[in-house]
Formats: structure tokens, C-alpha cells, sequence
């Protein structure tokens, strides 16, 4: 799908904000049956990150230039595009698919494979499907809420989405050392961290951190696979046990 409008998203971080100031629940939520062991989950989870991947992400922001941390999240992004193209033809969007293949050959050809996106300067959109949104859109219900080691918030169709979508991300796919591949992963994950450091503010004032991520991801996951074709009012968080 095309990036969320504006509106939708000033919806959801209303709906998120208030979400966030609620109280931890005395029995699970709704659709998430296994909140006792996903909190636990998320401490640690948080717990890595307070000792390893945000001093490592800030610093990363703080000393590496602007450009090639542009640079290295133009290439990320590029080899990313084969899993929304992918996507795009299993969800039978020949427009994003085509949209989608010309943005990956300009940026691999006049883009120096990626480094640069002279296909969003062209004004071409930018895309993002996976195989969770796939699932979702023909018919499968998210499933229990899931809280992954290392990985973070997801559900059981967003897990088993992941396995499929790794069999066409050439970022996993690329024929490289393990080595190499370890590095590029661990670029990945730094760079990605980097971009969520805005979002701490909020989450730091959230009452209730794991009942915020929560929320937050599952509305974003909602909004992603209806394509946005929703109003601000209608992003209440849904029954994700509800096929």
C-alpha cells in the first residue's frame, strides 16, 4: 500500500496517547491470551535495548553523517522491495506491482543499486507489503498478539509472515559470507532503531509501556492491511482473536 495519509495517522497517535495512560489490566486483553509471558517478554526485550541497541543507535545518529545514513537506509529499503513486489502480486494489485518494479529498476540502475532514490525524487510512491498484510487481506485473522524475543511486537499470522517474507527479501537471499551477512543485519537493526529514537518521548510518558506498544502496533497492522481505506474515528483497536 501507498504510505497512510496524514489524517490517519494523527488519528491513531490521538487514540495511541490515550491508550497508553491506562492502567495495566488485572486479567489478559482481548486477543492477547498470553499477556503474562508477552510482558515478560517485553522487559527483556527492553532491557536489551536500554543496554545495547539504543546507546548504540544514538550514538550511530549522533556521529555517522547525515548522507550515509541516508545512504545505508536507501540500500536497506532497496533490497527490501522484493518482498512488497512479491506481495504485490500475491494480493493481485497490478498497479503497486508495476509502480513497484519500476521504482527497484530506477533505483538499481540510475540509483547506483540502491544507494540513491531518484525514483522518489521522481515523485514514484513508496510501497509496503509483506506477507502478514497478504494473509490479512485475503481473509486470516492476526491471531494471538505475540511479543518476540529480540524481534518485538507481532501476531501468529504476522510470525508466520515473516518466514515467508524472508524467502524473497534479498536481504536475506543475497549471496554473501555470514560474516557479511551478520554485519548487514546488524546495520539493519541499528539504522532501524535510529529511526524509532523520536518515538521514545512518547513511550517513556505511557503509563502503561507494553499496553502502548501493543495498541500501537496492532492499530498500525490494522491500517496497513485495509490499505488506509479507513476513517480516524474507525481506528479503534481491534479484536485481534477475531478472524
Amino acid at each position: 500500500m501507498t504510505i497512510t495519509p496524514a489524517a490517519g495517522l494523527t488519528g491513531v497517535a490521538l487514540t495511541l496517547l490515550l491508550c497508553g495512560c491506562a492502567a495495566a489490566p488485572a486479567q489478559p486483553t482481548p486477543g492477547d491470551p498470553w499477556e503474562r509471558v508477552n510482558r515478560s517478554m517485553f522487559r527483556f526485550n527492553e532491557a536489551v535495548d536500554r543496554a545495547a541497541l539504543r546507546p548504540v543507535a544514538t550514538a550511530y545518529e549522533r556521529h555517522v553523517p547525515r548522507f550515509l545514513r541516508t545512504g545505508i537506509s536507501n540500500v536497506l529499503d532497496h533490497l527490501e522491495l522484493t518482498t512488497t513486489i512479491a506481495n504485490d502480486l500475491l494480493q493481485l494489485k497490478p498497479g503497486a506491482t508495476a509502480t513497484d518494479l519500476g521504482r527497484f529498476l530506477v533505483n538499481s540502475t540510475v540509483g547506483l543499486g540502491g544507494l540513491l532514490d531518484p525514483a522518489s525524487s521522481a515523485g514514484v510512491p513508496k510501497n509496503d507489503e509483506d506477507f502478514g498484510q497478504t494473509l490479512g487481506r485475503w481473509g486470516i485473522g492476526p491471531g494471538p498478539y505475540l511479543m518476540l524475543p529480540f524481534l518485538g511486537p507481532s501476531t501468529l499470522r504476522d510470525t508466520l509472515g515473516r518466514t515467508a517474507d524472508a524467502q524473497v527479501d534479498l536481504r536475506a537471499q543475497i549471496d554473501i559470507e555470514t560474516e557479511e551477512r551478520l554485519a548487514l543485519l546488524g546495520v539493519a537493526i541499528i539504522a532501524e532503531r535510529a529511526d524509532l529514537l523520536p518515538a521514545d518521548a512518547a513511550l517513556n510518558a505511557a503509563f502503561d509501556r507494553y499496553a502502548f506498544v501493543r495498541d500501537a502496533w496492532l492499530q498500525r497492522r490494522a491500517f496497513l492491511v485495509r490499505d488506509g481505506e479507513v476513517e480516524p474515528e474507525d481506528l479503534s483497536l481491534e479484536d485481534p482473536g477475531e478472524d
